[in-house]
């Protein structure tokens, strides 16, 4: 309820308000009649006190009105959302449209800035899928899920459309991260569409565009996230239950974790690629790998069953489940420890003390099949990639964080997926 709502229902029980004061004050001057001792002094210095207190009783009230908690209903955040003093530019990819889309926001809204195709297919859909940009803002990495058979990551300068190079893959290649140097993207060979058997992830040293190692995980991995000093990798395999850690000094995999409820198991070494559990046992789905700002924890989005699960490095064991959003897809994490996660079946976005696991705030987004998200370096804002229904286009939402409310939108290419901040500048 708004303050201006608050008012209205304060003047709505005003003239009551009033009538009741009227009737305790008669009350109030006859309720000595037998006792001579009250003088007219003490008489009027009672009804002050009186009024004084009716006061402060009714500006309560007011107050209680204009905060919206009559009824049960939830407060709103105190913070007002203030305009952004400077502009974030934000790269998108739309999956069914072939393009890439450079996002502007400022002072006066989001824009589209520039747009441009990508992939080797002309009249079929090539896929862009993941998008990573570098650590010096000057490439970006897009990965395509459609070829023929493979995949493909490309190499772009950015802030043009300028094409540096790019290299095969597996199959389907989704989710990208990039290591914090700058010279190698990791990959997922997602292989949504191919046999249910164990895929991999891809090393690609960013300097020549050259697949140096293809890792083997487990069943349609996804999810692609680097810690912040770069020494591992995480992902998760959606039809194995399974969290997969990489050590990026050795290209290898290091250990697995099982996210099946109840079955929860760290385990040393790679998973044997001929003893994975049954697929149709999945009850978890995990979709997104997301390492805390300090690495002691990963969490991973578990999209089947609505929850997040927490995973302490230090002793690979679990740290705790928390109820989600309606297929919760997506994780990233501000830099003050908030833990935001798209709702792709939803319709929302949910921002989470991951500590606590409770949920700070749901925000309804404009369209369905809300699919990525990224924190801008200030924590000030939230870019959300929503993919849209059909012939629907595609939306970026700008999240601001300090009032969790949604403060801008700009419709893209349909099926609008990975999502990246590429730099502030001055405003326009």
């Amino acid at each position: 309820m708004s303050v201006r709502s608050g008012k209205g229902a304060f003047e709505k029980v005003r003239p009551r308000l009033q009538r009741v004061l009227a009737l305790l004050l008669y009350f109030f001057d006859h309720r000595r009649p037998m006792k001579k001792a009250a003088s007219v002094s003490q008489r009027k210095n009672d009804r002050a006190v009186f009024r004084l207190l009716l006061f402060l009783y009714s500006s309560s009230l007011l107050l209680f009105l204009a905060l919206g908690s009559v009824g049960g209903a939830q407060t709103s955040p105190a913070t007002a959302p203030a305009n952004p003093t400077q502009d974030y530019l934000v790269y998108v990819v739309c999956e069914s449209a072939d393009k890439i889309v450079l996002i502007r926001f400022g002072p006066t809204g989001a824009k589209i800035e520039a747009e441009m195709r990508t992939g080797l297919m002309p009249m079929d859909v090539n896929g862009p899928h993941g998008i990573a940009v570098s650590p010096d803002k000057k490439f970006f990495y897009v990965s395509e899920g459609h070829g023929r058979p493979d995949g493909s990551v490309w190499k772009y300068r950015a802030g043009t459309d300028e094409v540096i190079k790019y290299t095969s893959l597996g199959l389907f290649p989704a989710t990208t991260d990039i290591t914090p140097d700058g010279s190698f993207i990791y990959v997922a060979n997602a292989n949504f569409h191919g046999d249910m058997v164990p895929s991999s992830i891809s090393v690609v040293a960013t300097d020549q565009m050259i697949e140096v190692k293809r890792i083997p995980t487990c069943t349609m991995p996804h999810g692609s996230r680097l810690n912040h000093d770069g020494t591992k990798h995480y992902s998760v395999c959606m039809m194995d239950d399974m969290l997969v850690e990489i050590d990026t000094r050795k290209f290898a995999v290091d250990r697995y974790f099982m996210l099946s409820k109840g079955k929860e198991m760290g385990m040393a070494g790679a998973p044997d690629p001929h003893a994975m559990p049954d697929h149709k046992s999945a009850t978890c789905t995990p979709t997104w790998a997301q390492p805390s700002n300090d690495g002691s924890i990963i969490y991973v989005a578990c999209n089947q069953s609505n929850e997040i699960v927490a995973i302490k490095t230090d002793t690979w064991t679990l740290a705790r489940r928390f109820p989600a959003g309606t297929g919760v897809y997506n994780l990233a994490m501000t830099k003050d420890g908030r833990l935001i996660a798209t709702n792709k079946r939803g319709q929302s976005v949910s921002i989470f003390d991951p500590v606590t696991g409770r949920e700070l705030a749901k925000i309804p987004t404009q369209r369905k099949i809300v699919h990525g998200a990224v924190v801008t370096p200030d924590d000030r804002y939230a870019f959300i990639s929503v993919e849209g229904v059909g012939s629907e286009p595609g939306t970026v939402e700008v999240i601001d964080l300090s009032s969790l409310k949604t403060v801008a939108t700009v419709d893209v290419g349909p099926q609008a997926a990975g999502i990246d901040f590429w730099k502030m500048e001055p405003s326009k």
